[in-house]
């Protein structure tokens, strides 16, 4: 027995992945695609997406908002998850994974429910609370430029509803938050991401050693 969290050798997560994951044909297609593409590592882990989707059907989750799609993993866990009346917004910046994506979305038969919107996230979220909605989303995912994580969060903190969950992903970051004089700016991002967090009054916390690290935040 042990009071902190275990340390997971390539054992111990097959086991994980063996007694829990329950990944469908085609989420499993998609990930091998995705595995030959150059960035594969912008991918989510498969029990991340799985818990991500608990979190849609424990929260009631009917909007959300993504950040960050790439070839479209997480956005079909969670919007399988939301239900036939949810809808999803996913924010990307135009490359050849987009049509990974909607081309995967449609097979899913989800494509009616997400709506993929490509230029720079920032400029995305400063027209939707332009458009009247803000405190309108029920679950706000980040998986973006990490640079720029500061931003998201107060663009989020406008548009999710109270009581609204935001997830920001890769927040232990392969333990390069540890640095401490970073070269990299998306270093430094996390960084000051997760010591602002920690003391944020607008938010309730936990840090969660999922995958890269995932950061479960409630807003108040």
């Amino acid at each position: 027995m042990t009071n902190r969290t275990l340390t997971l050798d390539d054992n111990l997560y097959q086991y994980l992945l063996d007694v829990s994951l329950r990944e469908m044909p085609l989420l499993k297609r998609l990930r091998d695609e995705t595995a030959q593409l150059a960035n594969a590592n912008w991918q989510i882990a498969p029990e991340q997406g799985q818990f991500m989707a608990l979190l849609v059907q424990l929260t009631g989750a009917r909007r959300i908002l993504e950040v960050g799609t790439f070839t479209g993993y997480s956005a079909i866990c969670m919007a399988q998850a939301m239900g036939a009346e949810g809808r999803m917004i996913c924010c990307d910046i135009a490359g050849d994974y987009n049509a990974i994506a909607e081309r995967y979305w449609r097979e899913a038969g989800l494509n009616e429910c997400i709506e993929q919107r490509l230029a720079p996230a920032l400029d995305t979220l400063a027209a939707l609370e332009r458009a009247g909605q803000a405190g309108s989303f029920d679950l706000i995912f980040i998986d973006a430029d990490k640079a720029n994580y500061p931003a998201y969060l107060e663009h989020a903190l406008q548009l999710a509803r109270r009581g609204g969950l935001i997830l920001f992903d890769n927040t232990l970051w392969s333990g390069r938050v540890l640095e401490q004089n970073p070269d990299s700016a998306d270093t430094r991002a996390i960084q000051t991401l997760n010591l602002a967090l920690k003391d944020d009054p607008r938010l309730d916390l936990s840090l969660l050693p999922v995958g890269d690290g995932l950061t479960l935040c409630r807003k108040r």
